[in-house]
């Protein structure tokens, strides 16, 4: 009897405070901060629970305390997503699985969302009108190597990894680091100024061959194989493989989403991946290290925001994007190439790039144009899509190939070059509304970047006298 009566408090409680403010106390699902246990199953029985007590039209605070979060993958969500630009691997492992709100804030005041093993932190989807804010997101063991150079030559490289380093020597005798459920054994790398932290000039990606590397004494390597004159002693090397199963934040199918305070302090992928989104505002987003104390020189494996067929308006300010191994922003749309001329309505088309695919490609209503992908030029005019089927599996979700049936036929010139696909290779693409992306900050004449944006004019807008741009 006991028991009953507990049970039946708690929840009046959470429901209380829910139907009062709006605001739920995540310490009321056991959220509580510094106590680095695994959150992970009281993330999701919380979700869980407040999903089922939120009415229509309803707009709920999620309200976390100050301090750090821990979340493993054991007890967190399965899914299958399938994530522009990233290995199409499932299902992924998600920390937060923000699905299908309307109204949402996630207010972390401070709080430090730290995860482990491989991990996807926080997913949103099918959502709108949604705030994220005043929170950060790392990983207690990153999956990039970070070693220092400490001799350079003809006899190879030997180098020391940095201290929270897990690493050995694999069966096949290659340089592995590791961690909770992943190991990696990586040949490329990123190479660091020690001092400034910025790259080291000219040198680009780097290929870091590790066959026959032996531990010459405790925690210091030597790799014969590789050797790079441009790499000093001193100099700092992020080693990585390229695998991107996911990104820090995941942004799918949203429309009016705001990010505001949120800090990515690394990400296996890229920093943040939206996707099929309408309207997006980044207000002190940043990707960015944890102050100058922190020992690391790097931040995501790849760019640190990417808008993959995105609409609407692109909004971004007062960021800082930093240690990230490939672009600060990158906005595109997705090419398919047509591998069939059904009828003079109809095409077969299919994704080309191995991380780009089984997402939704368009919707019906879209504006298309047809591209030459060997001179990048028009090809005939534009036509509107009627229906995008799937050709290779029953469901568009995790599709290679589509059936597309436009609403006019296929112009002669179209038609024409598709008679001749066997002899020409054709894309096509998707014209979107492009956004409009304002986005400012701050270039230092030094060359450093705390944050560089373009406008829809390509032009950059300045107001401070110390900027040097081009």
């Amino acid at each position: 009897m006991k028991r009953i009566i507990f049970n039946f408090c708690f929840v009046w409680l959470a429901v209380s405070a829910f139907a009062g403010s709006k605001v739920v106390e995540m310490r009321n699902y056991g959220l509580v901060p510094d106590t680095h246990e695994n959150l992970s199953a009281k993330l999701q029985k919380a979700l869980q629970d407040i999903k089922t007590q939120v009415a229509s039209g309803d707009k709920v605070t999620l309200l976390f305390e100050s301090g750090r979060y821990d979340f493993h993958p054991e007890g967190a969500a399965v899914r299958e997503y399938y994530i522009s630009n990233h290995d199409q691997d499932n299902p992924k492992t998600v920390g937060f699985p923000l699905e299908d709100w309307k109204g949402l804030t996630v207010n972390g005041q401070g709080a430090d969302f730290i995860f482990h093993g491989r991990m996807l932190p926080l997913s949103l989807l099918r959502s709108e009108d949604c705030t994220l804010r005043n929170f950060s997101i790392d990983f207690e063991t990153p999956h990039i190597a970070q070693v220092k150079i400490l001799e350079s030559g003809e006899e190879g490289i030997t180098f020391e990894p940095a201290a929270w380093v897990k690493c050995r020597i694999n069966e096949k005798g290659f340089f592995e680091s590791y961690g909770e459920g992943w190991s990696s054994a990586p040949q490329g790398g990123i190479a660091f100024e020690e001092k400034t932290k910025r790259l080291v000039y000219r040198t680009s990606d780097l290929w870091c061959p590790m066959e026959g590397v032996k531990e010459v004494s405790p925690r210091v390597y030597h790799a014969p194989q590789w050797k790079d004159a441009r790499l000093k002693p001193g100099t700092v090397v992020a080693l990585r493989t390229y695998y991107r199963p996911a990104p820090g934040i995941f942004l799918s199918n949203d429309k009016d989403t705001r990010l505001q305070n949120v800090k990515v302090h690394y990400a296996e992928g890229m920093g943040l991946l939206a996707q099929l989104c309408e309207n997006i505002t980044l207000d002190e987003f940043s990707v960015c290290l944890r102050g100058d104390k922190d020992p690391r020189y790097f931040t995501t494996q790849a760019d640190a925001t990417h808008f993959s067929s995105c609409r609407g308006k692109i909004d971004s300010r007062n960021g800082l994007y930093e240690g990230m191994m490939d672009d600060a922003i990158n906005v595109h749309g997705t090419y398919l190439k047509i591998k069939q001329r059904l009828d003079d309505h109809t095409v077969i088309a299919q994704y080309m790039h191995p991380q780009a695919y089984g997402f939704e490609w368009g919707v019906n209503g879209d504006e298309v144009q047809f591209v030459r992908s060997v001179t990048m030029e028009l090809a005939g005019g534009k036509n509107r899509v009627k229906e995008i089927l799937p050709n290779n599996k029953d469901t568009v979700k995790g599709a290679k190939e589509y059936r597309i049936i436009f609403t006019e036929p296929l112009d002669a010139e179209t038609t024409e070059k598709l008679e001749k696909i066997s002899e020409e290779t054709f894309g096509n693409s998707m014209i979107y509304v492009m956004p409009y992306i304002y986005m400012e900050g701050r270039i230092r004449k030094d060359g450093s970047v705390l944050f560089y944006v373009f406008s829809a004019s390509g032009a950059l807008k300045h107001h401070e006298d110390d900027w040097d741009i081009d």
